[in-house]
């Protein structure tokens, strides 16, 4: 087994599992201390037994994971500053804009200043109301081509790439 983030050798017997920008993983003792280290969750003492046997469990639960489900659209990076620069081109105040796409000017002001992102259906939203492209079409990366020439695995590091403009 290897660490996740720099692909050093990690104990199977005892494997360091650390939260580390939001994601659990698997890391070397070197790694873990870039996040904080999770402990295993505790065991239930019983198991709560479903009573109504006709009933089906959720569809989501237990469901293969396909590429498909793969968003192929993602928020550009300056959305806020397109968003305020068209509302201003229409000489729209954030009121305005907020009627128009019924949305409160609290919301509108965070997104404009950065503080908050908007979901895909307030993004259409903007869209359609400003006559902007917030969305941008997002490419499969052939992962193959990342693969550490040392350790033949893929990890983190030799995975990301940072977009810079």
């Amino acid at each position: 087994m290897e660490c996740e983030i720099c692909g050093k050798p990690v104990p199977e017997n005892n494997p360091i599992k650390a939260k580390i920008e939001g994601s659990v993983m698997v890391v070397c003792k070197e790694c873990s201390k870039l996040g904080k280290i999770q402990k295993a969750p505790p065991k239930p003492k019983f198991v709560k037994q479903n009573k109504n046997k006709n009933q089906r469990p959720a569809s989501t639960r237990n469901r293969p994971y396909s590429r498909s489900e793969e968003p192929s659209e993602e928020l550009i990076e300056d959305f806020s500053l397109e968003i305020r620069k068209a509302r201003e081109a229409k000489d729209w105040s954030r009121e305005d804009l907020g009627r128009k796409i019924n949305e409160r000017v609290s919301v509108i002001t965070r997104i404009e200043t950065g503080k908050m992102t908007p979901d895909v259906k307030l993004t259409k939203k903007f869209e359609k109301t400003l006559g902007i492209k917030l969305l941008e079409k997002v490419d499969n990366i052939d992962l193959n081509q990342f693969v550490n020439s040392s350790s033949g695995e893929r990890t983190l590091g030799n995975i990301m790439k940072i977009k810079r403009k």
